[in-house]
C-alpha cells in the first residue's frame, strides 16, 4: 500500500511539473520588431530589460530598406516596428492603405547638411555633388533644408514632401543624386555635401552639431520628424507592447541611444493621442496633395 501511495503522489509530481513547465512556455511571449539597425547596445539594453521586467523574449528583425517595416507590420509578420517618423509613416498609409498607428514616442534626429570638403556654405561652388534621401520624406526634408541654407528656393506651398521638380531655382546648379537613406553617409567623401538623418549620422561617428547646417529639433517644425513604435490598430492598446516602448524612456537607455548616436539622436516622451493627430494630418495632407 506505501509502495502504491508513493507512486501515486511521483506521478501527481509528475504531472504537475509538466503543467507548470507548459504554463512557463505560454507566459513567455515573443515579441518580434522590425528594426533598420539591430546590432545596437541600446537595443540589447531593451531586450535586456524586456526579458528581466516583462518576462517578454524580444526578437528584433532587421530590414534593409525603410519599405519593407511597414510592409511586413501590416502582413502580421511583426508586432511592432520602429525604424520611422511620421512624415514617413503618413505617405505610406496615405499611399497603401495600411491600418497602423503611433503608441509611443521614441526619438527626434536632426538632418544635417554635411562636407568633407567645406567648412561654411558660402564656401559650396558651382556644380556640387549633392547626396540626399530618395524617400519622400527624408527627401522633403533635404530640399527644406537645402533652400534654409539659401543654396536653391522651392515653390511656395510645397509644404513638407517637396521633390526635385519643386525646385524653383537653382542658382549654384547643384547635381542632387538620391540615394537610399542608408548611404547618405557612407557617400561622404564622394560628394560635396550629403544630406544624412542622425540616426544614420550618428552611427557614421558624425554628429549633427558638426554639420554646416542642421534642422532645428526642438522647433514645431520638427514634430513631423518624431519617430515611434508603431503597431497595427487593432493592437494599439496591447499592454505587452505599450510595456516595450516604455522601456526606451528609462534613464539607462536614453543613456545608451544618446552613446550609440554620437549624442545626435534626443529621446523624445510626446503622448500617443498628439502624435495620431500629427500624423492623421499628414496622410490628410498627402491625400490631398495626390487628388
Amino acid at each position: 500500500m506505501k509502495r502504491l501511495m508513493v507512486a501515486v503522489l511521483s506521478i501527481g509530481l509528475l504531472v504537475l511539473a509538466a503543467c507548470n513547465s507548459t504554463q512557463g512556455k505560454e507566459t513567455d511571449e515573443v515579441v518580434k520588431i522590425g528594426v533598420t539597425g539591430a546590432d545596437t547596445p541600446y537595443w540589447t539594453l531593451i531586450k535586456e530589460k524586456a526579458k528581466e521586467k516583462l518576462g517578454v523574449t524580444l526578437e528584433l528583425v532587421e530590414f534593409s530598406d525603410y519599405i519593407q517595416p511597414n510592409n511586413a507590420l501590416a502582413n502580421g509578420e511583426i508586432d511592432m516596428n520602429s525604424f520611422q517618423h511620421l512624415a514617413f509613416l503618413g505617405p505610406a498609409i496615405a499611399e497603401n492603405g495600411y491600418d497602423l498607428v503611433p503608441i509611443a514616442s521614441t526619438t527626434i534626429n536632426p538632418t544635417g547638411i554635411y562636407s568633407e570638403k567645406y567648412e561654411d556654405i558660402s564656401e559650396v561652388p558651382d556644380g556640387a555633388k549633392v547626396a540626399i534621401s530618395d524617400d519622400p520624406a527624408n527627401l522633403g526634408r533635404g530640399l527644406l533644408l537645402l533652400q534654409k541654407a539659401g543654396l536653391i528656393n522651392l515653390k511656395e506651398g510645397v509644404g513638407i514632401y517637396p521633390t526635385p521638380e519643386d525646385i524653383e531655382e537653382n542658382p549654384k546648379n547643384l547635381e542632387i543624386t538620391t540615394m537610399v537613406s542608408q548611404q547618405t553617409a557612407r557617400v561622404l567623401p564622394d560628394v560635396d555635401l550629403s544630406l544624412i538623418n542622425n540616426g544614420i549620422a550618428g552611427q557614421a561617428g558624425l554628429n549633427f552639431k558638426d554639420s554646416l547646417l542642421y534642422d532645428d529639433p526642438e522647433s514645431e517644425e520638427a514634430r513631423p520628424y518624431i519617430n515611434v513604435f508603431a503597431v497595427k490598430a487593432e493592437d494599439k492598446d496591447n499592454e505587452t507592447y505599450q510595456k516595450i516602448a516604455e522601456l526606451y524612456q528609462e534613464s539607462d537607455v536614453k543613456e545608451a541611444v544618446k552613446a550609440d548616436t554620437n549624442g545626435g539622436s534626443i529621446v523624445a516622451d510626446i503622448p500617443a493621442k498628439q502624435l495620431q493627430q500629427t500624423l492623421d494630418q499628414l496622410v490628410e495632407d498627402v491625400k490631398k496633395s495626390n487628388e
